[in-house]
């Protein structure tokens, strides 16, 4: 926890009320999300009791395993879940866009990329977690053969992988935990392993009137009126109601009236513990729209529909999905997240004057006014180089010849002096003709500036051997691929559990 969110969070204990850590909002929000509520067995960790999804707060679709033991009822909730999924993986594929390859050996070569992608909102990470193992349980399954599935069932589990293996980029839009994308904008006079309720967070983020938030989160913090947002239930429920309905199930007689009755009667009690947290999904998603979206988002945005469109190609081509990665796989895998966790940082940091504070507190930005200028200095090959000289009253941690950028002037600066309260730069671009600069690009004294020792720059990926060069220290090179049967599907599943 860093030292501003501390304090954030000692004076919302002290106001009752959560406080902003943001301006503005650091994740897109889709037009119309799909939301999901999930809901599994206590003590199984991939048997599904229920989900509440849909894609507007008035039309929420239940689905429900009145006995998730069945693997024929089992997979028939995947397959109406898979609906509801691939709906909106079709709905984010109805357009794209042509662009042209600027770098590297194919340069000059053009490329479709869809113009949207899917977004899924889950109530906190468990139900990322329910997600990420339903499709590693799913994703091998055969639609033919002593066990088939419907054939929706093993892409659903496919797409839910690449859902979940998207979810672990910094700034990713496509599947997001709740709480997590409120703790990112709100801190509360909680600890962050209670923001992890739902209900309590929001309490303190909008607590009703006449109440501060310790005394609506704790009211929240009530399994009768706030059941636990999933994906695990309530242990009173699962034993006082879940489990009798789950035996008078059992014991009906098959595809009879009597079984009719107990599903429903198991729907019924389940959809009580879901429509809580289905109101308060929808309460978040209104509390984020409230914030205006961060200028970067739609740059993050490009991520996830290359992502996507990627994703979509491989499936149409046939490709495997490997059960783990290989050596340079992971190393590839583990470089992109590195990359993206510091261009993200670096992004909300410049789009955000509450997170730019932060690093102006441990120096790795300043601000100040300008309050005395050269700007006709050269430097030695006669190029004009202007001299500008700040007052701050922040920390300074660099040092001469340290180079410094302002993204407001897209200029970078060298340090020439520092001292207690003020530094001197010499702006070294960004003035266009050197010898005649454009009206306004050279600071004047008055002027209010930032900078800042990192930028948003594009920095090239690493160079890794292709997986037919993996070296014997890591491996070697991958084995053929072999599609897993069902036996290796079930055993993935008790391995993930």
């Amino acid at each position: 926890m860093s030292l501003l969110t501390a304090l954030a969070r000692m004076e919302a204990l002290r106001d009752g009320r959560a406080v902003p850590l943001a301006t503005v909002r650091h994740v897109r929000l889709a037009e119309h999300p799909t939301v999901l509520v999930p809901l599994r067995l206590a003590g199984e960790a991939a048997a599904p009791l229920a989900v509440m999804a849909g894609t507007r707060r008035e039309e929420p679709r239940l689905f429900v395993v009145p006995q998730p033991r069945n693997r024929d009822l089992r997979f028939a909730f995947f397959a109406d879940l898979a609906g509801l999924v691939l709906q909106a993986v079709a709905a984010a594929q109805l357009s794209a866009e042509t662009l042209e390859i600027k770098r590297g050996e194919r340069k000059g070569e053009t490329y479709q990329r869809f113009l949207d992608a899917p977004q899924l909102l889950v109530p906190n990470q468990g139900g990322i977690e329910f997600l990420r193992l339903t499709g590693r349980s799913t994703r091998f399954r055969q639609s033919e053969g002593e066990w088939p599935v419907p054939e929706e069932v093993p892409l659903l589990g496919r797409w839910l992988t690449w859902f979940a293996d998207r979810s672990d980029y910094p700034g990713s839009s496509v599947l997001c935990a709740m709480t997590d994308l409120l703790s990112l904008h709100w801190a509360t006079g909680q600890s962050p392993l209670e923001d992890g309720n739902l209900a309590a967070q929001l309490a303190w983020i909008d607590p009703p009137p006449g109440r501060t938030g310790p005394e609506a989160a704790l009211e929240a913090e009530d399994p009768l009126l706030h059941p636990p947002a999933g994906p695990t239930t309530d242990p009173s429920f699962d034993n006082e109601v879940l489990a009798p309905l789950m035996a008078a199930y059992d014991l009906a007689e098959d595809d009879g009236p009597a079984r009719q009755f107990a599903a429903e009667r198991v729907a019924k009690a389940l959809s009580t513990q879901l429509e809580p947290t289905w109101e308060l999904m929808w309460r978040g998603v209104e509390l984020l729209r409230s914030l205006p979206e961060a200028p970067s988002v739609p740059q993050r945005f490009e991520g996830d529909r290359q992502s996507f469109t990627n994703f979509e190609e491989s499936l149409a081509e046939g490709a495997p999905q490997a059960r783990r990665d290989g050596a340079v796989a992971a190393a590839r895998r583990l470089a992109s997240l590195e990359g993206a966790a510091s261009r993200y940082a670096v992004q909300r940091a410049l789009d955000d004057p509450l997170v730019l504070a932060e690093h102006r507190l441990n120096g790795e930005a300043f601000s100040g006014e300008v309050v005395w200028t050269d700007p006709e200095n050269v430097n030695s090959k006669g190029l004009r180089r202007p001299l500008v000289r700040i007052a701050t009253d922040d920390r300074l941690r660099v040092e001469p010849g340290k180079v410094v950028h302002n993204t407001a002037r897209s200029q970078k600066a060298e340090v020439v002096e520092a001292g207690e309260g003020e530094v001197l730069l010499r702006i070294e671009n960004g003035m266009g003709n050197s010898r005649k600069p454009n009206p306004g690009s050279i600071p004047e004294p008055g002027d209010r500036m930032c900078f800042t020792t990192f930028t948003d720059e594009f920095r090239p990926g690493a160079n890794l051997p292709d997986p037919e060069e993996t070296p014997w220290t890591h491996g070697g090179p991958p084995e053929p691929y072999e599609p897993p049967n069902e036996t290796v599907a079930e055993e993935m599943s008790h391995e993930s559990a």
